[in-house]
């Protein structure tokens, strides 16, 4: 059998699983980066001995990550360290009350039992709820690849039963009635862009996949990760191209071609793209035919919002914080809202904060901490918001908050400071409108009405990322991998 050569386009977790895979597999993988780094969204950078993150720092199902390596009888633990994450997450609000999400389900009881006794009972069919949606949604279809209408139909009658059309928010209103239990079990759909009241209750496997697979983190950081999928794909003979950015996908007959650099253009057997999906269509395939027309169809959908992201460093260490905190606003549904219609910068937030030296002190210098604060911000198509102008006064109000509530004399020990808008999203990532997320996780943009990992025009054009099913987070685009991969294996047999 004669090798066929593919090209992958972004080095995103998505793009580096689909090489891992298809490199596994046989084929002759190039796999090309515009920045000089790997990671797309998980890019990294190390300032004054602090290393930080830019992209996802909570890894759950560490088994998808793990089956990446086992395809060619290898252990991701050869390659990298993974380190429990204890507790999950803390949970704050305003009014000074906590919740310190763990998996300890006695422990779990006691906190929830402090705030409402029948809740204790309401969690456990909620879990219960959650394991049942996990089998559904992620074990049995998050690897499928929906092309057509009647793969959709085969799945629905299971999903209506677990009411799928009501939204996560909903759902947990029906087994909780604490206000802030409902929060905890339904702020997790903004970590892959969907507002919990407005996603399908799908996404609330979510919380039995945390449960079963555990939070976890690369020693090093996220960065370590994506060198260690980097490494394992060259040491499969896999070709990485760094400050390579793909500037056109070639057609002819209805087919790809090839890839154009600024080396030149290249021949492929098969092209497939984890960058963004109206990049991709708009500019990648701007002289077909097809490019102009998806790009249009595809615009129209609804895409999640952006975030705000101020990484800094300190010259003290915070003890006092736990790996993930969740700070609440005083507004929940409000300002969700606010985020996803209209056409202004909130003057209050909801953040999450990450401190990854209370699991590996390694990320900052001796004596200091390293740290990112996000807020979830309108995209560009929703608040054209000047961000070089509106960024800073923005970041001085995010960490003037956090040095009144959560870290002492922030402003005297800081060291290290920069920012991530909406606009960096768009300028550096390609990202349409900016957005952190690409589509919005709603049911009629999910599964068969998502864009397919299959071009529906173009037989030998893939897609793996957020923007394909299943969706956004780790998982999401690694599982994207694994059914996008199962197609062009069959394709290119």
């Amino acid at each position: 059998m004669t090798q066929k050569r593919v090209a992958v386009i972004g080095s995103g977790f998505g793009g580096l699983a689909l090489a891992v895979r298809l490199q596994s597999a046989g084929h002759a993988v190039t796999l090309y980066e515009g920045r000089d780094k790997p990671g797309g969204r998980a890019y990294v950078w190390k300032e004054e001995g602090h290393t930080f993150d830019a992209g996802p720092t909570v890894i759950t199902d560490p088994a998808c990550l793990e089956e990446l390596f086992a395809l060619s009888g290898r252990k991701l633990s050869d390659y990298l360290e993974l380190i429990s994450v204890d507790p999950f997450y803390r949970l704050c609000w305003e009014d000074g009350d906590t919740f310190d999400y763990v998996n300890n389900q006695a422990e779990l009881d006691r906190q929830i039992a402090a705030r409402n006794p029948a809740d204790v009972a309401g969690y456990q069919r909620f879990l219960k709820y959650s394991e049942e949606l996990f089998q559904e949604g992620y074990v049995k279809l998050g690897h499928v690849p929906f092309l057509d209408f009647k793969s959709m139909i085969t799945a629905a009658p299971q999903l209506m039963k677990l009411q799928a059309w009501r939204s996560v928010y909903a759902k947990v209103c029906g087994f909780v009635q604490d206000e802030h239990l409902r929060q905890a079990l339904s702020f997790h759909t903004l970590l892959v862009g969907g507002s919990p009241f407005a996603t399908s209750s799908i996404y609330a496997l979510i919380h039995a996949l945390e449960r079963r697979g555990g939070v976890w983190f690369p020693r090093g950081g996220t960065g370590e990760l994506i060198n260690a999928l980097a490494r394992l794909f060259q040491d499969l003979g896999g070709q990485l191209r760094l400050s390579s950015p793909v500037r056109q996908i070639t057609t002819s007959n209805g087919r790809t071609t090839g890839v154009v650099t600024d080396a030149g253009p290249e021949a492929f057997d098969a092209v497939a793209s984890n960058a963004d999906i109206v990049h991709t269509y708009e500019h990648l395939l701007k002289d077909d035919p097809r490019g102009r027309q998806a790009a249009t169809a595809v615009k129209r959908k609804r895409f999640s919002p952006s975030l705000f992201v101020v990484h800094f460093g300190l010259k003290a260490e915070q003890p006092q914080l736990r790996h993930h905190t969740i700070c609440f606003g005083h507004r929940y549904k409000g300002l969700i809202d606010e985020i996803y219609t209209k056409n202004n910068l909130a003057n209050d937030f909801s953040l999450y904060l990450h401190s990854p030296c209370a699991t590996d002190p390694g990320m900052a210098p001796p004596g200091g901490s390293t740290h990112y604060v996000l807020s979830p911000v309108p995209h560009l198509g929703t608040a054209d918001i000047d961000w070089a102008k509106e960024g800073p006064a923005y970041a001085d109000s995010i960490l003037d908050y956090l040095e009144a509530r959560y870290i002492p004399n922030l402003r005297r020990d800081l060291t290290v400071q920069r920012i991530f808008s909406p606009a960096d999203f768009k300028g550096e990532l390609n990202a349409h409108l900016g957005s952190a997320f690409s589509l919005e996780p709603i049911l009629t943009q999910s599964a068969f009405f998502r864009t397919h990992n299959r071009d529906d025009r173009i037989p030998n054009l893939y897609f793996v990322g957020a923007g394909t099913h299943p969706g956004a987070g780790i998982p999401g685009v690694v599982g994207s991998a694994k059914a996008t991969a199962g197609l062009m294996n069959e394709d290119l047999a």
